[in-house]
């Protein structure tokens, strides 16, 4: 056992202490339970991702490099805070989704715009990334649950992934629509019924909760990625015009308001009693 997973903490505000069998607190899980609402607000942060990382590259004038190391700083910051925090807070850990959202969108845009990287490559080389991480993950954890991200060494890895599902989803979403040259709403329904089907494969067939999890969220940041562009892109190109501004407000506020009903609420908290505590090798 480490010195990491033999610490107690305790109890953030808000929270009851909970014991385990050997008398030590658990430790406050860092990420959400897993409800409707997480999904609606990730879609709507790969949503913002998307619409956000072009109006900041439009109107800063900074270009794709600049802007990057400049959500990258904020991204930093945000993680700082997040790793510091005793327990799972709404706002920090959505912010730092938003963020991650832009940053993994510019990384792939990036590679594909400013360095000529094919999107074919750029896709081979982000899923090898995230197949990295999960395999690290698990031999150093022997668990991928994000029901146990409770040492920073897991959330550490938690994180990583994360980033690369969003760089990933944004290469393959947007090879997909390159070579398939659907349209935007077409392309979003493409995505939203692979999620069904792996939703399907969950629940009526039985595929592992974690691997299907994991799948879902890859495919959410194409998804949301087409929504985006639906909504911002010009009539002309097939969209409905409104803007990276008003589109990228408009899921803000979605997002905003959905993050304080969970934190008044706490609907989302994973409470400590009904998991199996699990201990880092």
């Amino acid at each position: 056992m480490t010195p990491e997973t033999s610490e107690t903490t305790q109890a953030p505000e808000g929270h009851a202490p909970s014991h385990r069998a050997d008398g030590r607190r658990f430790r406050w899980n860092k990420v959400p339970e897993i409800t409707v609402y997480f999904w609606v607000i990730k879609v709507l942060c790969t949503t913002v991702g998307e619409t956000a990382a072009d109006l900041l590259n439009e109107k800063l004038g900074m270009g794709l490099t600049g802007v990057s190391l400049l959500m990258s700083a904020l991204l930093v910051a945000v993680l700082v805070a997040q790793f510091r925090t005793r327990a799972y807070r709404p706002g920090v850990y959505w912010l730092a989704v938003a963020l991650i959202s832009v940053v993994g969108t510019l990384i792939s845009d990036n590679l594909t715009d400013n360095l000529g990287v094919p999107l074919e490559t750029s896709t081979i080389v982000f899923a090898i990334g995230l197949a990295v991480v999960f395999a690290a993950w698990y031999r150093t954890e022997r668990t991928l649950s994000i029901h146990h991200v409770d040492t920073r060494r897991r959330e550490t890895f938690y994180w990583l992934a994360v980033l690369f599902t969003f760089a990933l989803g944004t290469a393959a979403g947007d090879l997909v629509a390159e070579r398939l040259d659907l349209g935007y709403w077409i392309s979003a329904g493409l995505f939203a019924l692979a999620i069904a089907a792996v939703a399907v494969a969950h629940f009526a067939l039985g595929l592992n909760a974690v691997w299907t999890f994991w799948i879902a969220y890859i495919l959410t940041r194409p998804l949301g990625a087409s929504m985006g562009d639906y909504l911002s892109q010009p009539t002309a190109d097939g969209g409905l015009g409104l803007g990276t501004v008003v589109t990228s407000v408009l899921f803000l506020a979605v997002i905003l308001g959905l993050v304080i009903f969970l934190a008044v609420t706490r609907r989302d908290v994973i409470e400590q009693d009904r998991i199996t505590p699990q201990v880092a090798r």
